[in-house]
């Protein structure tokens, strides 16, 4: 088979089938789900959400902490023939209404708690059922569905990511897409049956998801865990002698500054990092912190899931490296005309190849603008995602991060769009005018800055009081800061340059 070739894959829901009948698949607290009671449990949940959802095709979305119901989710809305729309569970009404909307979601499947965030803004075309009725299925004596057949580019997924320019759009995702970035993470990470891996983040994040599915494309044992504080983490490693953690950089600051039991951290085989870069010094500490651990330093975009990772090998020597093209990626360093850049020539990040997404969901403009024909250059053609990071390739063929077009915000791990937050502070009624803006943060990444013109007397304590009502609190700006003028460009837009520029310089003073 040639690299131009697509690899095979199989229906994403197959995965269930992959560990041995009595190994462990999943574990949550004191309880051990084997692989055999996972593809039954899989198979029961996928009758009942097609008998609640309806025929094939149809939105079924979750919204839930990392429950048995949460990882089956997946598998399950798969092998129903439906596509699933995982829901981050730290939204508020707002953005998860928004999901509902755009998905067209039949299903909700939450808890009474959430259900009542939504209130009237849930969509009137989406039922809403009790996540407790849900897992009640899984257990259920009814006969469940055997696993699918489905085709390699039907959809299964739509994960919902932050955008520059605004609200959270959907990014399709096939059972290809996903069968393929499970084997590519497992063979890369070289996760064994008999390896444990900690799932921490959100499983609404392709590289959350992703723990569950390379985990059991490996016949390994996934225990997701939803932390209050680092300590938890370090409780649930020794626990469940866990050898495999992933995790975004303001957690393992967070991780290395705890107090680690020297056979605790000696459990973890490898830490895989996305969702921001390392520091050397960052890096440094995770090698004092945990001695027997590979580092996995990895680079990926949600509309093509993974592209790059570092082989440990290389994080002493180059530790602000993006590494080289994981398996089934091909990823170029193009120039605007879509020629291939010398070494050391920075240029666009193109990632090609079948872990590539199907688009955005519903929205044929923005697919357009990310989704283009791949360089004449690639040997896969086809669509290829035209990330708008630019980064350079060296000598050696490892590629490094030199900056993004777009103005997302990173922080805490999370892409944060500036223009959400100031639409939420201006649909708050007491401003005119705001721009967001990330700054360098040594435990955030970045932390988010909002300034704002305001009606009046500055009114900080009720724009603060609004925000938590409405963002998350990874939206929630650090500061707030009022103004009665706010420059602008020739154009009579704000003008976002000058604004931040003038705040990190008043910092500076």
């Amino acid at each position: 088979m040639t690299k131009a070739e697509n690899p095979p894959s199989r229906p994403i829901d197959h995965l269930a089938r992959c560990g041995g009948a009595d190994a462990p698949a999943l574990l949550i607290g004191d309880n051990a789900t084997t692989f055999a009671d996972l593809d039954a449990g899989v198979g029961r949940l996928a009758a009942w959400l097609r008998g609640a959802a309806g025929g094939p095709g149809e939105r079924v979305a979750s919204w839930t902490a990392k429950t048995r119901l949460a990882c089956l989710m997946p598998l399950a809305a798969a092998r129903a023939g439906l596509i699933h729309v995982p829901v981050n569970p730290l939204l508020k009404g707002p953005q998860v209404a928004h999901i509902l909307a755009d998905s067209g979601a039949k299903l909700l499947i939450t808890n009474a708690a959430r259900a009542d965030m939504l209130g009237d803004a849930r969509p009137a075309g989406c039922a809403v059922q009790d996540a407790k009725t849900a897992d009640a299925a899984i257990d259920s004596d009814g006969e469940g569905l055997l696993p699918s057949d489905a085709a390699p580019d039907d959809l299964a997924a739509i994960l919902y990511t932050s955008g520059s320019t605004g609200r959270p759009k959907g990014v399709m995702l096939s059972h290809a897409n996903l069968w393929l970035g499970a084997e590519s993470v497992a063979s890369y990470l070289k996760i064994a049956p008999d390896d444990r891996v900690l799932g921490v983040l959100p499983l609404s994040f392709d590289y959350g998801q992703n723990q569950l599915l390379s985990t059991w494309y490996a016949g390994a044992a996934v225990a997701p865990l939803d932390y209050l504080t680092p300590r938890d983490v370090v409780k649930a490693v020794a626990r469940h002698r866990v050898t495999t953690l992933a995790g975004v950089p303001p957690l393992w600051v967070q991780l290395v500054e705890s107090d680690w039991p020297a056979e605790t951290a000696d459990l973890l085989k490898r830490l895989t990092n996305s969702g921001g870069a390392l520091t050397p010094s960052l890096i440094d500490a995770m090698r004092a912190t945990f001695p027997n651990a590979d580092i996995y330093p990895m680079y990926g975009l949600t509309e093509a899931f993974r592209s790059t990772y570092l082989e440990p090998k290389y994080v002493a020597d180059h530790p602000t490296s993006m590494g080289r093209a994981i398996p089934h990626a091909e990823i170029l360093v193009c120039r605007p005309d879509g020629t291939i850049t010398a070494d050391e020539e920075a240029g666009e990040l193109v990632h090609c190849g079948p872990l590539v997404a199907k688009g955005y969901w519903n929205d044929a403009e923005r697919t357009a603008e990310r989704f283009k024909p791949a360089p004449r250059a690639s040997e896969y053609g086809g669509m290829a995602v035209w990330s708008g990071d630019t980064v350079r390739r060296d000598a050696n063929h490892l590629l490094y991060f030199v900056g993004r077009a777009d103005a997302m915000i990173k922080t805490a791990g999370n892409r944060v769009s500036p223009t959400e937050v100031e639409e939420a502070a201006i649909a708050s009624g007491l401003i005119y005018e705001a721009v967001a803006f990330g700054v360098p943060d040594a435990r955030l990444g970045a932390a988010i800055v909002l300034i704002v013109r305001g009606k009046g007397e500055d009114r900080d304590e009720e724009l603060t009081a609004y925000l938590r009502q409405n963002l998350p609190n990874f939206m929630q700006p650090q500061t707030i800061e009022w103004r009665r003028d706010l420059p602008r460009n020739p154009n009579g837009k704000l003008d976002r340059v000058a604004i931040s520029a003038d705040w990190v310089q008043g910092m500076a003073r």
